[in-house]
């Protein structure tokens, strides 16, 4: 991470000018993007980057398929989001804390059966940022969905990995997906197959890296990733601290629809009704503290705060510094 990542203010003038400067011209390099695909936080001394993975364009339903389709119907429009199918965000972290470098997830990856080319950028977007794959000295997942695992199973990308690289994952999660069970899930077609693929190929070619932690567990000075569970048996969100700054990145224990809709299930929790109690819980926590919440599946770059709402939350985003 360069001084300009570490600082959103230099980071954002930087990128701004190049952006102008290469719409002026008439064109960009082939690295370089109109819109950033970043965003710089400072949590006390610790450095956190959000990254975008993509997007993946799924069915509406999937935001809560439990919901009267009216309900679900009026709150896309109020959103202004349309009804059939949306692009949902993905989005991965890196954190600096002190000579580590920890990746919070790991994208998509590439999966041609599930057509899905806007997404899997990750490996492409750690270079844009500056962060060597081989800097990185730990990856921890918050669960082994495969647009949480699929950018560690990219062609080569094994290869500059680091031969001492930690992978921190629940132990629940690895027990999990000897056997998944999605009897709870509402996936469109073809997506049960390649979660179990992505799943079995990655416990098998990180088996040798997998640090596996039963609650809790501390990766570095300031940053624990905790289990949950709910959206998996061994779903786990992570905790930075520094100073008086907290930021928690949730994975996939909160969507942009769960703050209105805490209880409408998202289609990919294999046990739903406990996911909407881990929710609740993590929303109710994050709404006393005011620390920052950063997750996967919310719009990029998913900084915000959150705030209770009568019986319901409400999602605060930051105002972009820059």
């Amino acid at each position: 991470m360069t001084q300009a990542e570490a600082n959103p203010r230099t980071m954002g003038q930087k990128e701004t000018i190049m952006s102008l400067d290469n719409t002026l011209r008439g064109g960009r390099s082939a690295t370089e993007e109109l819109v950033p695909s970043r965003y710089a936080v400072k949590v006390g001394e610790i450095e956190v980057l959000v990254i975008s993975d993509g997007v993946l364009p799924l069915p509406t339903a999937m935001l809560g398929h439990n919901a009267d389709p009216t309900e679900r119907a009026a709150w896309l429009d109020n959103m202004f989001l349309p009804q059939e199918a949306f692009d949902w965000a993905l989005n991965a972290v890196v954190v600096r804390s002190g000579v580590q470098v920890i990746l919070i997830d790991a994208g998509l990856g590439l999966d041609p059966e599930l057509n899905l080319p806007r997404a899997g950028q990750l490996v492409k977007r750690l270079e844009s940022a500056g962060i060597d794959l081989g800097s990185v000295t730990d990856v921890v997942l918050t669960h082994m969905h495969m647009d949480h695992v699929g950018g560690l199973l990219v062609e080569g990308v094994k290869d500059r990995l680091r031969p001492d690289l930690r992978i921190h994952v629940a132990a629940a999660e690895v027990k999990f997906w000897e056997a998944p069970d999605f009897t709870h899930v509402n996936m469109p077609a073809g997506f049960p197959d390649a979660l179990r693929a992505a799943a079995k190929r990655f416990a098998k070619e990180y088996h040798d890296q997998l640090r596996l932690f039963d609650e809790e567990h501390q990766v570095a000075p300031g940053v624990v990733v905790s289990r949950t569970g709910g959206h998996t048996p061994g779903h786990s969100v992570v905790r930075v601290a520094s100073g008086n700054d907290r930021l928690m990145f949730a994975g996939d224990a909160v969507f942009a629809v769960g703050f209105e809709h805490p209880d409408w299930f998202n289609g990919f929790e294999h046990d739903p009704e406990e996911a909407a109690r881990v929710r609740v819980r993590l929303l109710r926590e994050l709404a006393a503290t005011g620390e920052l919440l950063v997750a996967t599946h919310m719009p990029f770059p998913s900084v915000g705060h959150v705030a209770v709402d009568g019986d319901a939350f409400r999602w605060v985003p930051v105002f972009w510094d820059y």
